[in-house]
């Protein structure tokens, strides 16, 4: 295993704290929050756990870093596909393009925020409700805009859908993951392909 430089002498404390955070979420990402130790992160930077103490805290201050990181960068990402003048279904692919493309090479901070073995109660738990419900917002209000062009007002039919995105993009986020030789660009054509198909079927 080829080591980080975290804990060579002379690097900013900005820049260490940086290099941590990064291997710490490739950690956390690939094994799980429960899985992981500080030892196990310490040895892959190479550096001692106290200097990881030093800078986080804890295994909760880190992993809660490493939350605030990655959700703050998927949830303003997909904010900015929002901001385009862009309505219904384009908008949900378009989404799915910017997440693919912000997350080809480093997959692993999707796992972080959809942790099943993440602490329920705490800072955690607070930064990934709020994460959840930022991006919540944002995809209730694209199916809210779609389902208005197709004449459908009903808020509980809005519910209904948002749900059914969000699980769709959790599905596909996953299966994606479990298939690392598949490519941003491929997933996307991927996606669109098994889009298009089904709204050809319920169109017929």
């Amino acid at each position: 295993m080829v080591r980080s430089t975290a804990g060579t002498k002379g690097v900013p404390r900005v820049d260490r704290e940086s290099q941590i955070l990064d291997v710490a979420a490739r950690a956390f990402g690939t094994h799980g929050y429960a899985a992981t130790s500080i030892a196990d992160i310490a040895d892959q930077a190479g550096i001692s756990k106290p200097l990881v103490y030093n800078y986080f805290g804890s295994k909760e201050g880190l992993f809660l870093a490493c939350i605030q990181q990655a959700g703050t960068l998927l949830a303003e990402e997909i904010e900015r596909v929002a901001r385009h003048d862009v309505m219904g279904l384009q908008r949900g692919v378009n989404t799915l393009a910017a997440m693919f493309e912000l997350l080809e090479d480093r997959r692993h901070l999707w796992r972080i925020v959809v942790d099943p073995t993440a602490p329920t109660t705490g800072p955690i738990a607070d930064a990934t409700g709020a994460f959840t419900a930022r991006t919540h917002r944002l995809a209730r209000e694209g199916v809210a805009e779609m389902l208005a062009a197709a004449g459908v007002t009903d808020e509980l039919d809005v519910d209904a859908m948002t749900r059914v995105w969000l699980g769709i993009v959790d599905s596909l986020m996953a299966w994606w993951i479990e298939h690392p030789h598949e490519s941003a660009d491929q997933m996307l054509l991927r996606c669109e392909r098994l889009i298009a198909s089904l709204f050809a079927e319920a169109g017929s």
